[in-house]
Parts: structure tokens; sequence; C-alpha cells
């Protein structure tokens, strides 16, 4: 990091820096865009964050309950994170299954 660079952890994110996340695009053509929006955000959001990105990701039109290439949602990739149930919890709140 450059020494005039602030590293800044756990600051609440703006409206705007949450959305960013939406832009996300996956690098390989046969690669869901909504798994790889979700997965990029669920990386970098803490759950009270990613909780508004869900809301926002909803209202754009994406498909929380898309699946990949085996048939598995998102929900099913986080539950099986030893630290992802409050984002399960914010998930199913959301209408993910």
């Amino acid at each position: 990091m450059r020494k005039d660079k602030k590293k800044v952890i756990g600051e609440e994110m703006s409206d705007e820096q949450v959305a960013a996340f939406l832009q996300a695009r996956p690098y390989a053509a046969d690669e869901s865009v909504e798994l790889h929006i979700l997965t990029r955000a669920y990386r970098g959001l803490r759950v009270d964050d990613f909780e508004r990105f869900l809301v926002m990701f909803k209202a754009a039109g994406h498909d929380l309950n898309a699946t990949d290439g085996q048939g598995r949602t998102f929900l099913q990739h986080v539950r099986e994170h030893a630290l992802g149930g409050d984002y399960v919890t914010v998930l199913e709140a959301a209408g993910a299954r």
C-alpha cells in the first residue's frame, strides 16, 4: 500500500459504493452474471452493506436464485462457509432459496 493511502476497515460504505458491485461482470462467457456479482459483493462487503446490496441487486432485476452449472444457488455455496452464517440469514430474508 502506498504511504499516502490510509487503510480503512469497517467504515460504512455509501450507497454508491455498494451499488458499484452491480457493475461486476464475469471473465468467462459461461459464468452466470448473477452469481459473479453476488460472489464479488459477498467477498467485498460487510454483512450490513451486503444486506443493502441485496435490495439493489433485486431492484436491478437480477435473479437471487440463479444457479451455477451444477444447479446450485449462491445461498447453497455460502451455507458451506464456516463464517457465512450472517450472510445466509440476510440472503434468506431477501428471498434466496
